[in-house]
């Protein structure tokens, strides 16, 4: 059965280009095939020998065209698929999701802080698509990792609920990269644990060990399906977004999940996950699990 490829959406941009190049590097590592889609809604197949200045389809074309030509010199060996559709791109994004292992968006820095900006079709397809979505913004590594960088991957593990697609995906792209995965949980203080001189010492104590222990008993069973990944975990009695943000500063990618399934009138993406997208200095994975 042939593998879902990994699926990078192209818009003609500097933050598309930086995309596919990570995707790329994605594809190979994971040996997984590549897909470039461009999604244009007046997109219609002209017949072959059309002159360029008669083909209404040639910039459109060409984009898929330009980001296939760059990523083939640096991944001879891999397997490229250029695919024009004729759909708004959201809609399209979302149907190839289905098909594919993950995919991979760009997105633009507005200001000095490295924040992320994603327009109507980013936040659409990250916060409804069935496979995982990657942003990256242009700058952004995208080479294989050298097992010995410090970076490596950060995922934060929210423990209200189970994530195993969350799990599998974090440890699944750590083992991919051969870096170590670093577990980050950020739980904060409770009233009680405030004293009129400060935090309380014991609370904090207790409140960090139960905590500890749940993180342990969480990642258990993804410790033992791969047992070549090592794992850092670290609890941070604060807001999650700031522990995990302030983790990802030097690593090759953070990971954060999204609920499949919220309520109706609740944006689709998290607190934690929207903190994530807008100031982690580093292609940020939405993983949607249950």
């Amino acid at each position: 059965m042939e593998q879902a490829p990994v699926t990078v959406g192209l818009d003609g941009s500097p933050e598309s280009l930086a995309a596919a190049h990570w995707a790329a590097a994605e594809a190979d590592r994971r040996g997984l095939g590549l897909r470039l889609l461009h999604a244009w809604i007046l997109y219609v197949p002209q017949p072959p020998g059309v002159p360029p200045d008669k083909d209404r389809d040639y910039w459109a074309k060409r984009i898929v065209h330009a980001a296939h030509t760059e990523v083939s010199a640096r991944f001879p060996a891999l397997t490229v698929t250029e695919d024009l559709v004729a759909a708004e791109p959201d809609a399209a994004l979302l149907r190839a999701a289905e098909e594919s292992a993950m995919v991979v968006l760009g997105s633009r820095g507005l200001d000095r802080l490295q924040s992320f900006f994603l327009g109507d079709v980013g936040l659409h397809v990250a916060g409804r698509a069935e496979r995982p979505v990657v942003l990256v913004r242009a700058g952004m590594r995208a080479e294989h990792p050298s097992p010995a960088h410090e970076g490596g991957v950060v995922l934060g593990l929210g423990l209200r609920r189970p994530a195993h697609d969350l799990l599998d995906f974090a440890f699944g792209a750590a083992a991919a990269r051969g870096v170590p995965l670093r577990v980050l949980h950020g739980r904060p203080l409770p009233v009680q644990a405030y004293a009129p001189w400060g935090v309380d010492p014991d609370v904090a104590k207790e409140i960090t060990e139960h905590a500890e222990l749940e993180v342990r008993e969480t990642l258990r069973p993804w410790r033992e399906r791969y047992p070549d990944v090592t794992v850092i975990d670290a609890v941070g009695l604060e807001s999650p977004a700031r522990t995990v943000v302030r983790a990802a500063e030097g690593a090759d990618l953070l990971v954060v999940g999204r609920r499949r399934h919220r309520p109706a009138l609740v944006p689709k993406l998290s607190s934690v996950a929207q903190a994530c997208v807008h100031h982690a200095p580093c292609p940020v994975a939405l993983v949607p699990h249950d």
